[in-house]
């Protein structure tokens, strides 16, 4: 199991390769300011959608991040 210390690392990594170091720290500056429930937000993240549709978004993010 990782410590407080390595998933906020690993996360921080996650954000910063897939945003870049400045939209990395809007996104968390956007967090820390916005009452977010995270759990919430990703309950209806995909609601409505197949297993298939998700599927192919997931795909189609995964293309952008290969350019």
């Amino acid at each position: 199991m990782r410590t407080d210390s390595e998933i906020k690392l690993a996360g921080f990594e996650v954000l910063n390769h897939n945003l870049g170091m400045v939209e990395s720290e809007k996104f968390i500056a956007l967090i820390q300011r916005e009452k977010f429930d995270y759990t919430k937000w990703r309950k209806n993240l995909f609601e409505g959608l197949s297993g298939d549709e998700i599927s192919e978004k997931a795909m189609e993010f995964q293309k952008t991040l290969k350019k």
